[in-house]
């Protein structure tokens, strides 16, 4: 029999997330690889999701959204980042913020086109430009004083006249950077000369660190009207497998991510809609604590890694550290990966995956710190056997 798989996905398998998550249960290790946290969001929010479940919503809810969520949206987008977006024609509610960003590259870019994607990249992106026919154009973020960022003219070598997209993360998955104005700003100039749409996904939007402020490209000036915007409810919450998103755009934009969307999926869990608005309302003073938890587990770990004798970098948000493991006299990051399991019992991601660049990443594995401060401490003590 013939290879049944379309020719554009043969390169993709198995997820590493899927393939390093089977080693950590085969063996037991600590899985610091896959980003979910380990413990619950607020539990009225919960709560909040039983009762409507109790209530008897659990059919299908509209397509585009309950009302509550889009106008808890609407209001988030305005009451933190002062945009202004119609509830009823600029809110979309996704299956997740993956499904958000899914739809809308299959329905802004095709065949010859390209997209601009900034790697490494969350591995989701590759694989939708492939499912669009489109193709990416990388930009590599390289470390430069602590952080990792890019090169600007390197971003305008990117741009040819096929390019009709850049797909934007921010906070940064696996970077940890969380864009400045300057960078965003250079994105924006690229957009606007050469008449580009930004995607961006900013699921992370609330878990930055050290003082490091989250700006939407959105709020750039001329940008609001050539960005759709995703995000969700996973991450801010720690209900990831909710999978319960959003876009905001202008309407065209949204007409366009719906078109694509309602034969994907149609629909989002009732449920965890009428409990994500309830969240947008009513915890955000609970995703604070997250946050300043969560950077203190980022301290934690950083520290562990840079005892056990990795170079770490310090994220500025999200949940993960990038660690260099050339001090530890490794060049290999997918066969460490593959060994951590047996030789520390702890499982990470090789970052090279999410690369076309593959030799920059080559050095670098990926840690997960959303976890308990328990977890985190066995972990690194762990490692500590690496050196």
């Amino acid at each position: 029999m013939s290879e049944p798989l379309v020719p554009r996905m043969r390169s993709f398998g198995e997820t590493i997330f899927a393939e390093m998550s089977a080693r950590a249960a085969a063996t037991g290790s600590i899985n610091l690889g896959q980003g979910f946290p380990d413990t619950d969001g607020p539990p009225a929010m919960l709560a909040t999701a039983i009762e409507a479940i109790r209530s008897g919503g659990n059919q299908y809810p509209p397509g585009p959204g309950l009302p509550e969520l889009r106008e808890a949206v609407a209001a988030q987008r305005r009451e933190r980042y002062g945009l202004e977006y119609d509830p009823a024609e600029e809110v979309f509610v996704t299956v997740g913020a993956t499904e958000g960003v899914a739809a809308a590259v299959l329905a802004l870019a095709g065949p010859g086109d390209e997209v601009i994607v900034f790697e490494p990249y969350y591995d989701s992106y590759a694989a939708t430009i492939a499912l669009a026919g489109a193709e990416r154009r990388p930009v590599t973020l390289r470390p430069d004083g602590g952080r990792f960022t890019f090169d600007p003219a390197e971003l305008r070598a990117a741009v040819t006249p096929r390019t009709k997209l850049i797909l934007v993360n921010s906070p940064h998955n696996p970077a940890g950077t969380v864009f400045t104005r300057g960078e965003l700003r250079a994105i924006a100039d690229v957009c606007a000369e050469h008449d580009l749409t930004a995607v961006t996904d900013e699921v992370y939007e609330y878990l930055t660190f050290d003082g490091a402020e989250h700006i939407p490209l959105a709020t750039l000036e001329g940008m609001r009207e050539r960005t759709v915007t995703v995000s969700s409810v996973g991450k801010t919450f720690s209900v990831t497998g909710w999978k319960t998103g959003w876009v905001t755009a202008p309407a065209p934009y949204v007409r366009a991510v719906r078109t694509v969307k309602q034969f994907l999926t149609y629909a989002t869990g009732g449920p965890w809609q009428r409990a994500a608005a309830y969240g947008l309302r009513n915890e955000l003073a609970w995703v604070e604590e997250l946050r300043a938890s969560l950077q203190a587990k980022r301290d934690r770990l950083v520290g562990g890694l840079e005892a056990a004798g990795f170079t770490a970098y310090r994220p500025q948000g999200t949940y993960f550290v990038q660690a260099d493991i050339r001090p530890l006299g490794f060049t290999d990051g997918i066969e460490l990966a593959r060994a951590l399991p047996e030789k520390a019992g702890v499982v990470a991601i090789p970052t090279q995956v999410f690369y076309d660049n593959a030799e920059a990443g080559a050095h670098f594995v990926r840690f997960a710190f959303c976890k308990r401060d328990e977890v985190i401490d066995d972990a690194v003590e762990r490692l500590r056997g690496l050196a």
